[in-house]
């Protein structure tokens, strides 16, 4: 009973200390949230207060209405999805190559992949500004998300080629076995075991360029085709004429924008993994035997204990 009463109240004084740790790393939210309520000179008064001594929306409705912030975030929206699209249609399909075919070159490829990554991008933005402008792609968009998608598809090649790794080639095989062409074997067996590290590099990705506005800054020279991040930083860019509150107020409603974004676009439910049934797979059946004795082999490996049934199912596809 001692240890009983011991064990709980370590759980209780971690949890409380977990609930402090929480408590203190919203403090500077907090007090973002209230600057963007309160007047021009509030932020720099000696003052600290949660609570606004003259609350109002007035930054928001200078941020609605005198900024061109539907815009912006309608560009943001355009880079946003654009860069996902492109970057995981290479990154899905390179990293299973990498995953499953050994072919010469493969690591040190993989590897110097890694080696290009670990520098910062800023060293390439001269090279990215020669190439857009030879091209005629600088001050647009599809410029933009070219590069943006280039150098995400290097953090999403190496982050989905650890999670194919992990998924047994015995169920690729056992689905071919079963009938199943390579299309039909990557899309309805392999992508929806790999749903989970799809959505999570989806939204790092979707966080990487939502947040970037460097290049935005320097690739568009018109301030009508910026992002949200990079009309932040142009709100911020005069010495003389800054405002906090007003700034406070831009950076929260894009995060909420972000949030909502995420949130729609990536569903809880894709999270969900789950294996196809045989009859879904295939259509129609690829043997065509009595319903009562016909044992897929997928069926076989995720319904049938082990044991010396499912051995001779997979040999016979049949039951003895």
């Amino acid at each position: 009973m001692k240890r009983k009463a011991k064990e709980r109240l370590g759980y209780a004084a971690l949890n409380m200390a977990f609930v402090l740790l929480c408590a203190v790393t919203l403090v500077p939210i907090l007090y973002a949230v209230s600057v963007s309520f309160s007047g021009a000179g509030a932020s720099l008064s000696g003052d600290f207060s949660f609570i606004p001594e003259h609350p109002s929306f007035e930054n928001y409705r200078a941020i609605l209405l005198d900024e061109p912030f539907l815009l912006w975030l309608k560009n943001s929206l355009l880079l946003s999805a654009g860069t996902v699209l492109v970057a995981m249609l290479c990154a899905v399909t390179a990293a299973y190559a990498c995953s499953r075919w050994r072919f010469r070159g493969r690591r040190p490829v993989l590897r110097a992949l890694l080696v290009l990554n670990a520098f910062p991008q800023v060293l390439s933005l001269f090279a990215y500004y020669r190439i857009l402008r030879l091209g005629g792609l600088l001050n647009s968009h599809a410029g933009l998300i070219l590069i943006y998608a280039g150098s995400m598809c290097v953090f999403g090649i190496w982050n989905m080629k650890g999670y194919f790794d992990t998924i047994p080639v015995e169920i690729e095989e056992a689905s071919k076995i079963d009938g199943a062409n390579d299309a039909q074997m990557i899309w309805k067996i392999v992508l929806p075991l790999a749903k989970p590290a799809i959505v999570v590099t989806c939204v790092m990705v979707l966080i990487t360029v939502w947040n970037e506005y460097l290049f935005a800054t320097t690739f568009l020279l018109d301030s009508k085709f910026y992002s949200l991040a990079g009309g932040l930083y142009q709100l911020q860019s005069n010495d003389y004429t800054r405002s906090w509150p007003l700034f406070t107020a831009f950076a929260l409603l894009k995060v909420t924008c972000l949030t909502c974004f995420t949130y729609f676009l990536f569903r809880p439910s894709w999270s969900m993994t789950s294996l196809p049934s045989r009859t879904s797979v295939l259509s129609p059946p690829a043997v065509s035997v009595p319903q009562k004795t016909h044992f897929g082999v997928l069926d076989a490996m995720f319904m049938n204990p082990p044991g010396p049934t499912v051995r001779v199912n997979l040999l016979t596809l049949q039951l003895p």
